[in-house]
């Protein structure tokens, strides 16, 4: 992106580069025209900056300058100038949809307090559009962003789509499971078969064998007629188990039985049945930890996790949060039919401190109460996100802000030391002492 340049249009030299020095000297970036439509030749609605133009001028004046701009970009400010100024010319002059008039003589201090503030909107108006744009070219895909470690991800599932194996995807809890499943579904070659998810944790013990596996009539009090489970309505697609930890021992047999041989037999039958399905498994917790812990069965995990899909938490993502944000204040906007609040440059920043532990779960969340109520979240959590801000200290940030660069080199190079270490500039025993200071484990980044 350019650097914002203000334009100057004013047909005396004199005052041109008067006001051009004074801009050059608050350390802006200028350009000047002597008249309107040497200007207009320049100008368009991709112009990063802000318009300063005098007001009585020949062949095509200020307000006729505004004219022509107001029909190329709408939202481009353009501030007045005039010796000749009165409250009715001001009127007219906002009216018309100029950002700002001005008098002369001005104060300095005014000018640019107004030239800041114009190029403030401008740099708000221009970054909105990118991310309109960017959401309107990923308006199919159902996870949305930009960052390495998003980007690196979507390669990763368009590969293993079409791999058709079993499946693992660990993340923490909002992070889009379930999400990354449909992906690896929708761009498998099981595409125009069911997607049946189905969340373990929900479901009583009680009740998971029935809702799995099916029943047939006359099974079990009250089951007057047969009822096809999950994996036999998955039939030539693919089942998605979330929370897959919370399988119960006791069932776990009876899922392996159906992992290894692709048969499944119903409640109160002795008639096995043959299916085709992909498992897509997903997890917040560490199989293989609790699988040592004689808490879920070890083999079940070996056969749940052929391929390992890792998805990174919110705070890993910091390019995707205003992208995402804005996403997701557009479809509650268009959900609950209210216009959505300006995404303001505080909001922004107020996003971009937080750390989301309830990752896109909670930034859907925010931002729905966002569009409902113009604020962020209620003010108590509100204050405290800021008063945590505030009363972090300079190392405790620095800390943070050296995990996330980690976090990101360690995504762009896959889990590889050597490039991590060469990618961040750092000698190798550096690198794996900060591994071990951040608790990261490089092996979550690993390419399998």
């Amino acid at each position: 992106m350019n650097l914002p340049t203000i334009c100057v249009v004013d047909d005396h030299q004199d005052i041109r580069n008067a006001l051009v020095e004074m801009l050059q000297l608050a350390d802006y970036k200028t350009v000047a025209f002597a008249s309107a439509k040497d200007a207009l030749a320049t100008l368009d609605k991709t112009w990063q900056g802000i318009i300063i133009s005098d007001i009585r001028m020949p062949k095509m004046d200020g307000f006729e300058l505004l004219a022509a701009l107001q029909k190329l970009d709408l939202d481009l400010p353009v501030i007045l100038i005039t010796g000749h100024g009165d409250v009715q010319m001001a009127l007219s002059a906002i009216r018309n949809g100029a950002y700002d008039f001005i008098e002369k003589p001005f104060r300095r201090e005014h000018l640019l307090e107004v030239v800041k503030r114009g190029l403030d909107k401008r740099q708000l108006v221009l970054e909105n559009r990118q991310l309109k744009n960017a959401i309107a070219t990923q308006h199919k895909e159902t996870i949305i962003g930009q960052s390495s470690i998003i980007t690196a991800l979507k390669e990763k599932i368009t590969r293993l789509a079409k791999a058709d194996v079993n499946t693992l995807i660990c993340g923490e809890t909002g992070t889009g499971k379930e999400l990354a499943a449909r992906r690896l579904h929708e761009q498998s070659d099981r595409n125009k078969g069911p997607f049946v998810a189905i969340n373990c944790a929900a479901l009583p013990e009680s009740m998971m064998e029935v809702e799995l596996f099916g029943h047939e009539a006359g099974a079990f009090t009250d089951a007057k007629k047969a009822r096809i489970g999950k994996f036999e309505y998955a039939h030539q697609g693919t089942i998605f188990l979330d929370e897959v930890e919370s399988i119960p021992l006791s069932l776990a047999v009876k899922i392996l039985r159906v992992l290894q041989e692709r048969q499944i037999e119903r409640l109160g039958s002795n008639q096995s049945i043959d299916i085709d399905i992909r498992v897509i498994a997903a997890t917040k917790s560490d199989l293989k930890q609790l699988s040592e812990d004689g808490v879920f069965r070890e083999d079940l995990y070996y056969r749940l996790n052929v391929v390992e899909l890792h998805l990174p938490p919110l705070r890993q993502r910091d390019q995707d949060i205003t992208l995402l944000f804005r996403y997701f204040v557009d479809q509650a906007s268009s959900r609950f039919n209210i216009t959505a609040p300006n995404l303001s440059l505080y909001v922004i920043d107020t996003l971009m401190q937080h750390d989301w532990p309830g990752n896109v779960r909670e930034l859907i969340n925010v931002a729905e109460r966002f569009v409902l109520t113009d604020t962020l979240i209620d003010q108590r959590k509100l204050a405290n996100w800021q008063s945590d801000v505030r009363h972090s200290s300079l190392p405790s940030r620095l800390e943070r802000y050296e995990k996330r660069l980690i976090e990101e080199a360690l995504s762009q190079a896959q889990g590889s030391i050597k490039r991590t270490y060469e990618g961040l500039g750092i000698a190798r025993k550096t690198l794996y002492d900060k591994l071990a200071k951040h608790g990261l484990d490089r092996h979550r980044f690993m390419d399998d």
